[in-house]
């Protein structure tokens, strides 16, 4: 039993001076120690380290000078470690609670450029696209002479991009699956959240081989006013663009949708109706 306790003792003496500086630090409760590792680590650029010694300390040093740069460079481990939603909601909470600080226009800046991290390919859901963008115009409209204005309308330039991106391909999907009607609406809402788009001529071709095809399907009754709404949207795009890429193919679509729109048997519909 002896020799257990005196094997169990030089093992805990062995862990013991086996333990790193790092986890010394970490365990020894003394709050500016732990202060003054992390901000070694952090200079070295060890956020993950620095990260964990920066959240045992941040309470203790609450209402205290060193409060700020706690949970400044805090906000800045975790965008740095790639959690930027996190580091996004640190950085906000940063400006809210440091108002009167000189690093408050960077936090804010920074809480939204970690959510402008986040925005994904344009296949996928763009709630955090969306954010972006308004958290960007945000500061726009509270920083105007910042030197950090021209990025946040860059950003915002390229995000907008990305969402008529994803609307025109929603558009071109739903003519794909047939979905002519809805095909119609996403395009009209495209052009009036876009107007700038760099598209206009293809959305427009769209817009009239959808509202053909829309014509042809539809029942009996509807199919001549829309033809007619079809020849308004080849004239539109002829006005436009008289010359140059799809205007042959909207000639013809112009030509089938006239065609069918004087068939006499609509007439005799809308008598027959009216007489009844």
């Amino acid at each position: 039993m002896n020799n257990l306790l005196k094997f169990l003792l030089v093992l805990a003496l062995f862990s013991q001076s086996c333990k790193s500086s790092y986890d010394k630090i970490r365990t020894s409760g003394d709050a500016p120690l732990v202060l003054k590792a992390a901000n070694q680590y952090y200079a070295k650029k060890n956020y993950l380290k620095a990260q964990t010694l920066y959240e045992l300390i941040i309470s203790s040093f609450k209402g205290q000078k060193e409060s700020e740069d706690i949970y400044f460079n805090f906000a800045y481990c975790h965008y740095y470690l790639s959690e930027f939603e996190l580091s996004s909601h640190l950085f906000k909470n940063f400006s809210n609670t440091f108002v009167n600080s000189p690093k408050r226009e960077e936090a804010l800046f920074m809480s939204n450029y970690a959510i402008y991290k986040t925005s994904p390919n344009y296949k996928l859901d763009q709630s955090g696209t969306e954010k972006a963008i308004e958290g960007f115009q945000s500061f726009v409209n509270e920083f105007p002479e910042s030197s950090r204005v021209k990025d946040c309308n860059e950003k915002i330039d390229e995000l907008r991009s990305k969402l008529e991106t994803k609307a025109f391909e929603q558009g071109k999907l739903y003519y794909n699956v047939k979905s002519y009607q809805a095909c119609l609406t996403t395009l009209d809402n495209l052009m009036v959240d876009f107007p700038e788009t760099k598209n206009h001529r293809e959305i427009r071709f769209l817009k009239a081989k959808a509202n053909y095809e829309w014509a042809v399907n539809s029942i009996f009754e509807k199919q001549k006013e829309r033809f007619l709404s079809t020849v308004e949207l080849t004239n539109q795009f002829l006005k436009k663009y008289p010359s140059g890429k799809f205007v042959q193919d909207i000639k013809e679509i112009r030509k089938q949708a006239l065609s069918k729109s004087n068939n006499p048997l609509y007439d005799r519909y809308q008598n027959a109706s009216s007489g009844n």
